[in-house]
């Protein structure tokens, strides 16, 4: 394709994805080139590339328009000044590219050109841009970032702006990790060892992986390192009972049937069938058997949910919630998100992760962990809710995620989580996706006191005891006064958060 022909086609797909802002923009690019085959695999890499870093930078774009009063804010205006504050050409070079020859945009009309040409000679930074504009977030985004960073904010969502790597998780079902870093060698596939992640592989330089033997044969998975530690803190052992609430595709269920190595059961439960039926491929390749899949639908079927969830208390060694969430930790893979996301929508999804929690806690057996984890920065939807959790569920308690980890993980645990009750992860600090986890225990029931000691015991011990029965008897205390009753299945609640971390298509 020629230059020209590129700046077309970025314009084209740039347009079907602002327009079609209610699906993930790597779902519509990929539509886009599955319809025109006849780009070849250089211009569609080019193409994905500048898209996806017009959506980084699409603030700062946008308030150059509106600076310069461009007539136009579409997918065309926001590439041509692109062109120019970022790439640097003149206004004569991108006339050139507007001649409107063969697959190459129509020229620049009077309007434009008055609008670009005060753009000319500019840079992209501008000293009047506001903080929030120069960050490329939503106004209304900054004051969360804010709250959970501190001073350190700017720099955080800077560091979402980078493009990720490709990080790799071995599957030990099937080999070690330095038998599959061989694999990968053998394809011509450089790969370094993760910083945190035990069985994490980082690729050296970004490439497909999907379509070689050892991602086909199942010896690897394509996850990020934040999302692995997250199974990791699971602690999931062989024999085990494990549910994974809000399984999604299920990543984070297979990485933890590997480390029970297919002994004990893991249940992954999703509202709709569609997104564990993508789960089915996933786990024959990975050779999983110990996985059950529980669809839990929202209209036929659903009293059955209940029953089945309700014989299901307090039957799990572990429950780990991956909760639907804003996704804002995930935005260099998936910047549309930084435009997309609305403050109805965390107005939404704060409560809905209450009620998923109070739901999921119902499943924990005295004794057991429950892990609540998003792939969000913003403290509403992390601290905040763990804290209000707590207070509803007296009969849970944090563990500090340090403590796991030693026992986890042969890495030592960031400096910052030494203290922590949570764990925090960044790309600034981490190098991983912007990821949030809490491991909380649900208490185990306390022995009963012998009829000898019993009578040892004053009335004030006694009523101590009356006033904590529900934590000692492991059950959820009663809803507060005019509060709803937490939903019986996350069909009542749930939906769906990115569970795979989305990126350009190769």
């Amino acid at each position: 394709m020629t230059p020209g022909a590129r700046v077309a086609a970025t314009i084209e797909l740039l347009d079907e994805i602002v327009s079609r802002s209610e699906r993930p923009a790597d779902l519509v690019a990929n539509a886009y080139f599955r319809s025109r085959r006849y780009i070849g695999s250089g211009d569609r890499r080019a193409v994905s590339e500048r898209v996806w870093s017009i959506l980084r930078r699409y603030g700062q774009l946008a308030w150059w328009l509106d600076r310069t009063r461009h007539p136009d804010r579409g997918a065309r205006a926001i590439v041509a000044a692109d062109l120019l504050l970022v790439d640097g050409l003149d206004m004569a070079a991108v006339q050139a590219m507007f001649d409107g020859g063969s697959y190459r945009p129509a020229p620049l009309d009077e309007g434009e050109q008055r609008a670009l040409r005060q753009m000319d000679g500019h840079s992209l930074p501008h000293p009047e841009q506001p903080d929030w504009v120069r960050l490329n977030v939503q106004e209304w985004v900054a004051p969360h970032f804010k709250e959970a960073y501190g001073d350190a904010w700017g720099r955080e969502i800077a560091a979402l702006e980078t493009p990720p790597p490709v990080d790799l998780r071995v599957n030990r079902l099937k080999v070690s990790v330095e038998q599959a870093r061989a694999a990968l060698g053998r394809e011509g596939i450089d790969t370094e060892p993760m910083r945190y992640a035990t069985d994490g592989l980082r690729l050296r330089r970004r490439l497909s992986v999907v379509r070689g033997e050892a991602f086909q044969n199942g010896l690897v998975e394509i996850q990020d390192e934040g999302s692995q530690l997250v199974a990791a803190l699971v602690d999931a052992k062989p024999g085990m009972q494990i549910a994974d609430y809000c399984a999604g595709a299920g990543g984070k269920t297979l990485a933890m049937a590997a480390c029970m190595n297919n002994k004990g059961r893991v249940v992954a439960m999703e509202v709709y069938e569609s997104r564990l039926d993508r789960s089915a491929q996933r786990l024959r390749r990975a050779g999983a058997h110990n996985v059950e899949r529980r669809t839990l639908q929202t209209k036929e079927g659903s009293a059955d949910n209940r029953k089945w969830l309700k014989r299901q208390a307090g039957a799990f060694d572990r429950v780990l919630v991956d909760a639907p969430c804003t996704g804002t930790g995930t935005w260099r893979r998936n910047p549309d998100g930084r435009w997309t996301l609305r403050p109805e929508d965390l107005a939404e999804l704060v409560p809905k992760q209450a009620a998923i929690l109070d739901a999921a806690a119902k499943l924990v057996k005295p004794g057991g962990g429950l892990i609540y984890a998003t792939c969000s920065v913003l403290p509403a939807e992390n601290e905040h809710q763990i804290g209000a959790f707590l207070e509803r569920h007296p009969e849970f308690e944090v563990v500090p995620v340090a403590a796991i980890w030693r026992e986890v993980l042969t890495s030592e645990p960031p400096a910052e989580a030494e203290n922590a009750p949570y764990l925090r992860l960044s790309p600034l600090k981490h190098g991983t996706d912007g990821f949030f986890a809490a491991a909380l225990v649900r208490k185990a029931l306390q022995k009963p006191v012998p009829p000898a000691e019993a009578g040892a015991e004053t009335g004030e011990a006694q009523a101590g005891e009356a006033q904590t029965g529900e934590a000692q008897t492991g059950e959820s205390p009663g809803e507060a006064p005019g509060e709803e009753p937490a939903p019986e299945s996350p069909a009542e609640a749930v939906s769906e958060a990115p569970e795979a971390p989305r990126e350009p298509p190769p």
